[in-house]
């Protein structure tokens, strides 16, 4: 057995869902070298699963339609570890979180670019249940991988495998004004369960032996961004995923792009017992844990029931909630309303609480 099999029994990683036998064919660095080695495994192991979602070309550049609207352009690199977590992988991962950046900005996702980093050693079974993650979230959210590079590193220079994107949508009107345009009386609102991914990703991680475990909810926003796009049009100031820093990170850029104070209450939180429970136990706050398929976002004054109504519909966003409003700025840039308390400012975090989350 190797070193990687005996982190989990049968698998390669931590949750690793793929059996690897002794002596299963691995990635080498002749794989990463642009010799017969590397146009095997980018024809026969890479193209050949991305097939559905992508435009086949090895050309050095990607030669995309004119749209004849404005586009967007988002980058992003995913580092997580485990490379498999409960509700996900990198591969998917990478996908929507790509995704969500053009999505909360008000573009119609369209072509992805997917660059591999690949530990020396990596099993080709694993990389390829990973490709199958990355064409299947490509699929659902109807984006083409134009393009794409893959590099070979030895042991230990990353953890198995890191992906960088980079992400063009076209972008559709009327397209949010962003935070630096948030009044008094705007209402916040966020599409579902905090801290799902983080707690998804550290009960795993640090194998915390909880049942049942956290699943992340990584997964597109881009149908419940068009479907309040359709519905609210301009009420509609900014939205944002709240990645890493979690909701606390994003209410502070804004309470900076504006000058206002934005103030929640915490019996309004959606927060699952699984996630209260190792907070509790850990001493987190789910404020400043990460999501992956959740958002924030903040409407005109009197909307936030119609927006909440409207998520709700959407699988996956049924505890979508109200928490709370924007003000003129007061002592603090963000506040919240504990339950058994009173009004104190949110900790603006300095970092994560769990690093290499996405």
């Amino acid at each position: 057995m190797t070193e990687r099999e005996g982190k989990s029994p049968g698998g390669w990683q931590l949750n690793c869902p793929v059996s690897v036998r002794d002596h299963a064919e691995c990635v080498t660095l002749a794989h990463g070298e642009g010799g017969r080695l590397s146009r095997k495994l980018i024809q026969e192991r890479i193209l050949k699963i991305l097939q559905p979602v992508s435009s086949q070309s090895l050309d050095d550049a990607a030669r995309l339609p004119h749209s004849g609207q404005p586009l967007a352009m988002t980058t992003d690199s995913f580092v997580v570890t485990p490379l498999f977590f409960p509700g996900g992988d990198i591969g998917s991962l990478a996908v929507y979180g790509t995704v969500n950046d053009l999505a909360v900005s008000g573009a119609r996702p369209r072509w992805l670019t997917l660059s591999l980093i690949i530990e020396e050693g990596l099993p080709l079974a694993v990389l390829e249940r990973i490709l199958e993650s990355v064409a299947r979230a490509a699929g659902e959210t109807a984006v083409q991988v134009v393009a794409g590079d893959t590099k070979v590193v030895p042991r230990g220079a990353v953890d198995g495998l890191f992906i960088n994107t980079a992400g063009v949508g076209e972008l559709l009107e009327p397209v949010p004004a962003g935070p630096a345009q948030l009044q008094a009386g705007d209402e916040l609102i966020v599409s579902g369960p905090l801290g799902q991914h983080g707690m998804a990703v550290m009960a795993v991680r640090e194998e915390l032996g909880i049942e049942p475990l956290p699943q992340s909810d990584s997964g597109s926003l881009f149908p419940a961004v068009d479907q309040l796009r359709l519905t609210l049009g301009s009420r509609i100031r900014c939205l944002r995923d709240a990645t890493r820093g979690g909701v606390a990170a994003v209410l502070h850029e804004w309470a900076e792009a504006s000058g206002k104070t934005l103030s929640i209450e915490e019996r309004t939180l959606p927060v699952t017992p699984e996630v209260r429970g190792i907070s509790e136990l850990l001493g987190l706050d789910p404020l400043h844990i990460a999501n992956e398929g959740t958002m924030l976002l903040a409407v005109e004054q009197g909307v936030a029931a119609e927006a909440v109504a409207q998520l709700q519909t959407i699988p996956g966003m049924e505890r979508a909630s109200r928490i709370g409003v924007v003000r003129e700025r007061g002592v603090a840039p963000v506040t919240v309303q504990r339950t058994l308390g009173a009004e104190q400012p949110l900790a603006d975090p300095l970092g994560s609480p769990l690093p290499r989350i996405c």
